[in-house]
């Protein structure tokens, strides 16, 4: 499968690179997503694979596509809108892998959601990273995911090829609930970067976000004469 990044001149040597995913919660990808308007990055290169999906859209007038990378000062963040086609994720991810490596990023971070079932203490997140990674000094006490619980997705595809490769990478897990979209996850991952990265961004209209949710979730349950939310 090709993996092109257009243009090819785009520099990224010893930036740190930040991305996230559509998984439990859409953390990762409300996290990117944020930081890219919030921090104002400006778009600096596409991705052109096999795998895009034949998905555009607009924002401010301007095309979206699938795959794109936007730079603030020393941040590379990668923004995944749509995922790649089923059945060649894996190859995808490989790919994109290989390519960050030989890119001569700083380090990666991937942040993904962690389900809040699994919580066993007040910790907004769980921490996983490549043995080549040392963490930072705000990170050197965080809790690592505990033995036996498992990643999946883009997540591990990338940190098992980075382990592998002695690549530094590590993995924010945000606790989240599993069955809508929560901005509190993202809201959580946000705070930790801006401590590790120092950079400071209003978080307000997530909570805000959060709270509307929440809310609408409660009424529905209230509806539902039941503890069970059902969602669509």
């Amino acid at each position: 499968m090709e993996f092109q990044v257009i243009p090819s001149s785009a520099k990224f040597e010893n930036t740190v690179l930040i991305t996230g995913f559509h998984g439990i919660g859409y953390a990762g990808y409300w996290t990117v997503k944020y930081l890219i308007q919030k921090l104002e990055a400006k778009r600096v290169a596409f991705v052109d694979s096999e795998s895009v999906s034949p998905v555009a859209s607009t924002n401010q007038g301007k095309l979206v596509t699938p795959y794109e990378f936007y730079q603030a000062n020393d941040i590379t963040f990668f923004k995944v809108e749509v995922p790649p086609y089923r059945g060649v994720e894996i190859e995808f991810f490989r790919n994109f892998s290989r390519w960050v490596t030989e890119s001569k990023f700083k380090e990666v971070v991937l942040i993904g959601g962690l389900d809040a079932s699994l919580r066993t203490d007040e910790s907004a997140f769980r921490l996983v990273h490549t043995n080549s990674y040392k963490p930072s000094e705000y990170l050197k006490d965080a809790k690592i995911l505990e033995d036996e619980q498992i990643i999946v997705g883009p997540v591990a595809i990338m940190m098992n090829y980075f382990e592998a490769h002695d690549f530094p990478a590590y993995a924010i897990l945000a606790y989240s609930t599993t069955d809508r979209v929560d901005p509190r996850a993202a809201v959580s991952s946000i705070e930790i970067l801006s401590k590790c990265y120092g950079f400071k961004v209003d978080v307000d209209p997530l909570m805000k976000g959060a709270q509307v949710v929440e809310t609408e979730v409660s009424k529905q349950d209230r509806k539902l004469g039941t503890s069970e939310s059902i969602y669509t």
